[in-house]
């Protein structure tokens, strides 16, 4: 078990570079394209950057409220606030706060930038649709995605999609409206092939391994979650129950859907992009 979740701590970040290698790709193939010097292209490069940076201290807040999560405190549901804080030290870590969602589909996730500015959040569903040592199970996932700062990669991976389809948002609007200053390169079929090619294949890698990174850091969860509650048959039961559902959730959003322990869509969604 401690050798896979180090494996899957090695292939996340391979995943991570993979990603940010194809954001200098996507750059270079607008370049190709368009003939921008390098000027240009870095000053893109840097808003989108600070675009993102803004996203990555505040997007726990848009995750949460995106899929109208409410935070509770303790009088307003002891049962799920004292599980998630006897979890929480026993795994060591500082109590998160705790979010409700009013949803009939059983689904949960973790976010935020680290330990000390997290939050999870549950729906009615599953608090009232698993027994006790299931719930336990998946309260352990989602503080373990917590404490193996599975959250930051998750945030990092929706950064680095966003500066890339930023890039090619604002290449495509040069396309349509005109740009560029090299004359040779916009002129020469070979390079502008490559380089449409480039910028029609990077979103849907992007995506591709956003997904990955976020399988990987589940099945990290799912161990890492299992030792902390010493008994994997509850977690196992629950993933089970939670996966046979079909109903998809009520505030399913694209840009969160990769936080949540199971997709947010329902079963009838679930394909080969989930299972990579």
């Amino acid at each position: 078990m401690y050798n896979q979740i180090a494996s899957n701590k090695r292939r996340s970040w391979l995943l991570m570079g993979i990603m940010t290698l194809l954001i200098i790709v996507v750059g270079y193939a607008g370049m190709l394209v368009y003939g921008f010097d390098y000027s240009l292209l870095i000053g893109v490069g840097i808003v989108a950057l600070l675009f993102n940076t803004i996203g990555y201290f505040q997007g726990s807040s848009i995750a949460l409220a995106v899929n109208g999560a409410k935070k509770i405190k303790k009088n307003d549901n002891p049962y799920l606030y004292n599980m998630v804080e006897n979890a929480a030290i026993t795994a060591g870590i500082p109590m998160p706060d705790v979010y409700v969602m009013e949803d009939p589909s059983m689904n949960a996730f973790a976010t935020g930038r680290d330990p000390k500015h997290s939050a999870v959040a549950f729906t009615t569903a599953i608090v009232q649709g698993l027994e006790n040592e299931e719930l336990e199970g998946v309260v352990a996932h989602e503080l373990s995605q917590i404490k193996n700062y599975d959250i930051r990669i998750a945030t990092l991976a929706v950064a680095l999609v966003g500066v890339m389809m930023i890039l090619i948002d604002f290449f495509w609007h040069m396309g349509l409206f005109g740009g560029g200053r090299d004359e040779d390169n916009r002129s020469n079929p070979v390079f502008a092939i490559i380089g449409i090619f480039l910028l029609i294949l990077a979103p849907i890698i992007g995506q591709m391994i956003q997904l990955a990174v976020s399988r990987r850091r589940e099945f990290l969860a799912d161990a890492s979650g299992a030792l902390l509650t010493r008994y994997p048959e509850g977690l196992a039961r629950a993933l089970e129950k939670i996966g046979a559902q079909s109903r998809p959730m009520a505030h399913a959003n694209h840009a969160t859907a990769h936080l949540f322990l199971n997709n947010p869509y329902g079963a009838k969604a679930k394909g080969f992009v989930n299972k990579f």
